[in-house]
């Protein structure tokens, strides 16, 4: 006997299969969006197979090679894979690289860009990243984009919005967002000015959840150990999570008074950029569709996992397709722990049965413009 498909499952065409982690919660006169993003998209350029880093006055060749958009891109598509309806406000060069990553995420990921702009006269910020030995260097260059470029300080409607802080500067459209009702979940890089004063980060008042790493952390509350930073920064922002690398990720909820920890899944990673914005994808999804902090964080952890096993940032996110070929995988697998699989349990209500054909994804190509007509 077949199975019914649940509410949460549309086949637009051809039997593909489109998943809607949010269909049980829309109701008429929500957002638009579900997600409102603003930033700077890069071309990246990402060379794997590197047996060591570059040594300088040499050469060095890579066995792999791919492009894709980058920066904001990489969470822009690893939500929009998720099923989100995402927007995302972002400055794109004029130039071919500008025009490849516009077609890439309207006509290849579905995102709503009516709030981005071409900038004339204006090239792409580029990035080469150099994957191996499980870390990655890279390289960018880039301008600043001119005023008329740069986000709205009136964003549209969104059920969330994921805003990257910056010590000391404020975004005004984090704060109207918020004003509006937008869940704001925000992450944060690297602090180069050695202060790491958690009051630098003007909007954080602003925001739900704040999702740093480790090292950030710790170096933000001066705590000994990742969770008890976890714990120190709800003091400031109702909902911390903090990502272990290989130990997997931390988080605690102030309003709730419930904390949840859940171990990384071991893989062999093709190249790790882009997995902490896919990181956060998941964890977005999650909470807009009302999952327990556990399951989560599990999700979160698993969406990144997969994320590294491709090229690219923006382009190795997963989609329900392969999240449901993982969960089958794992399945059969002989001797896999009950508890680790009953970790990953919720994901059986959840994804498309096997039979249906997947949506076919772009991925990064060596060479731009190879494959447009796929």
């Amino acid at each position: 006997m077949a199975r019914e498909e649940p509410e949460h499952l549309t086949q637009p065409q051809h039997g593909q299969v489109h998943v809607d982690p949010l269909a049980a919660l829309r109701a008429p006169g929500d957002p638009p969006w579900d997600v409102y993003l603003t930033g700077t998209v890069f071309l990246d350029i990402i060379f794997t197979g590197l047996d060591s880093a570059p040594v300088r006055g040499t050469e060095s060749w890579a066995r792999g090679m791919g492009s894709s958009p980058g920066g904001v891109a990489n969470m822009a598509a690893a939500l929009a894979r998720l099923g989100l309806r995402t927007s995302l406000a972002a400055a794109f060069g004029d130039d071919h690289y500008g025009e490849y990553c516009w077609d890439a995420l309207a006509q290849g990921e579905g995102i709503d860009l009516s709030a981005s702009r071409t900038v004339p006269d204006w090239h792409s910020p580029v990035t080469v990243s150099m994957a191996y030995e499980n870390e990655r260097t890279m390289v960018s260059h880039g301008h600043e984009p001119p005023p008329e470029g740069t986000a709205p300080d009136c964003p549209p409607r969104a059920r969330a919005a994921v805003a990257a802080l910056t010590p000391g500067i404020s975004a005004p459209w984090i704060a109207q967002a918020a004003r509006e009702g937008t869940r704001i979940f925000a992450d944060v890089g690297w602090d180069d000015t050695g202060a790491w004063d958690l009051a630098g980060l003007a909007d954080l008042h602003h925001c739900e959840a704040f999702l740093p790493n480790a090292e950030e952390a710790m170096r933000y509350t001066g705590a000994a150990c990742p969770r008890a930073a976890a714990h120190a920064l709800t003091d400031h922002v109702p909902l911390a999570v903090v990502t272990l690398g290989a130990e997997g990720a931390y988080a605690v909820d102030r309003r709730t008074a419930e904390t949840a920890e859940v171990p990384a899944i071991a893989v062999e990673a093709l190249d790790p950029t882009g997995a902490g914005d896919v990181f956060v994808a998941g964890f977005v999804t999650g909470t807009l569709a009302g999952w327990p902090l556990a399951d989560r964080l599990a999700f979160a952890g698993l969406t990144a996992a997969l994320s590294v096993q491709e090229f690219g940032g923006s382009l190795s996110a997963p989609g329900w397709a392969e999240i449901g070929a993982w969960w089958r995988r794992v399945q059969s697998v002989d001797g896999q722990d009950p508890a680790a699989l009953r970790r990953y349990a919720f994901l059986e209500r959840l994804v498309p049965e096997e039979r249906i054909r997947p949506w076919p994804r772009r991925r990064a190509v060596p060479t731009i413009g190879f494959g447009r007509s796929a």
